[in-house]
């Protein structure tokens, strides 16, 4: 009897999150754990304090897409379009597709440089074996959205296992880790830092298609309280991870004065100082978050494009299906096929992902400040305070994004 009653508990449980760890599944991709491993090789714990302040940002946000899920019936972009104007919704539907799109070939890197780190074989090998199985995932599952649900919780206790590991064998010490986390004064030199942390945790397509995640999870009012604690959960998860990754290169490489470039080398320098069991459950770790940020990224980019033209809404529906194919095979053939320069493709990744990011914050803002959309769960004042702060942060982002990009076009 004991034993029924926990293991219904467990499943009561289950049942009350989902969308959160999904969210924190796509945002945290094989692009957050180089950002993370190259920042806290090279400046140690100095800016853990950052990962901090874009979790408050990224919760502001996600919260108000799963207030809009579970107090309306339509979806959020339908609404934007019939409130606001069909070309706003489609704007924010193209401007999406574009980005995530574009996020695909460092997914697909991801996986590659995670399975040759467990197998031996070459990198590009791997995303004409993954993608295959995405989209096998994505047109034969009767019930999408529950298989996704399962599966990124999953792989999110599998993200926290590996690196957890590899933390506990660093063995950082306390004192300085623990200041790591106090806003300090920073200098411009500091901002091209704190701009990419920032954006592996504040991820605004995530943040509106969290309304959809409620809606698909078949939450209503009723369950506010409870899928606002799923959002909290998720989006602590994903600042837990950063920050455990971020540590670990700091604890175990800044000391080394070996500061790394990208995953691999993460890896790599894992198996130097630990042995090849390092690099392998490192490894695991970020094929873990390649593939679940292939898989939803593509989900989110597909879902919202085929939305704002009014073509579907739901995982199972047709026009978001094809949309996500187009955004999971796009994503592998230039990852297995791209021979140019790696690291400009990754700058112009990284700047064409910004596109979304100004417009969908001002759709959620506008719509959650609507009483007639919204009634009593409309934004409060410190919702607003804190979400025009991250908009003018973002803001600042992307100016800065270009300038070192159109910096780095002149160059070359």
């Amino acid at each position: 009897m004991e034993k029924r009653g926990m293991l219904s508990r467990i499943k009561k449980a289950l049942n009350s999150v989902g969308p959160g760890f999904i969210i924190a599944s796509v945002v945290l991709g094989p692009g957050s754990i180089t950002v993370a491993s190259r920042i806290g090789s090279e400046h140690g714990y100095a800016f853990l304090w950052v990962i901090v302040v874009a979790a408050v940002f990224m919760i502001v946000y996600a919260s108000m897409g799963t207030r809009f899920g579970v107090v309306n019936d339509k979806s959020i972009l339908q609404t934007i379009a019939e409130k606001y104007g069909r070309w706003f919704a489609v704007a924010i539907g193209i401007s999406t597709f574009l980005s995530t799109s574009s996020f695909q070939f460092g997914n697909n890197l991801g996986i590659g440089i995670g399975m040759e780190g467990i197998t031996g074989i070459d990198e590009r090998v791997w995303p004409l074996v993954f993608t295959p199985l995405a989209l096998i995932l994505l047109f034969w599952a009767k019930n999408l959205y529950k298989i996704l649900e399962r599966l990124m919780m999953a792989i999110v206790m599998i993200m926290i296992v590996a690196f957890m590991v590899n933390l506990i064998m660093t063995k950082p010490e306390i004192v300085p880790l623990a200041k790591g986390f106090i806003p300090r004064t920073f200098s411009m030199s500091d901002l091209e830092v704190i701009v990419a942390l920032m954006a592996t945790s504040f991820a605004l397509s995530a943040a509106i298609y969290q309304s959809y995640l409620a809606q698909n999870k078949g939450w209503k009012k009723e369950d506010l309280s409870k899928s606002l604690k799923d959002t909290y959960i998720g989006i602590f998860l994903l600042a837990l991870i950063s920050g455990i990754v971020i540590i670990t290169s700091a604890a175990a490489l800044n000391p080394e004065g070996i500061v790394v470039n990208s995953a691999a080398d993460m890896a790599l320098q894992m198996e130097a100082l630990f042995g090849g069991f390092a690099k392998i459950i490192f490894s695991i770790g970020l094929c873990a978050a390649a593939f679940s940020s292939l898989m939803v990224n593509s989900v989110i980019g597909g879902g919202l494009l085929a939305d704002s033209l009014g073509m579907g809404r739901s995982m199972n529906d047709k026009w978001p299906k094809i949309f996500t194919s187009v955004i999971l095979l796009t994503g592998m053939l230039v990852a297995v096929f791209f021979r140019g320069n790696v690291i400009y493709a990754l700058i112009m990744a990284q700047a064409s992902s910004m596109m979304a990011v100004p417009i969908i914050a001002i759709g959620l803002f506008l719509i959650l400040n609507s009483k007639k959309v919204m009634g009593k769960y409309k934004n409060t004042l410190l919702q607003n305070v804190i979400a025009i702060i991250g908009l003018i942060s973002i803001s600042v982002m992307i100016y800065f994004m270009f300038q070192k990009l159109n910096m780095f076009i002149h160059s070359i």
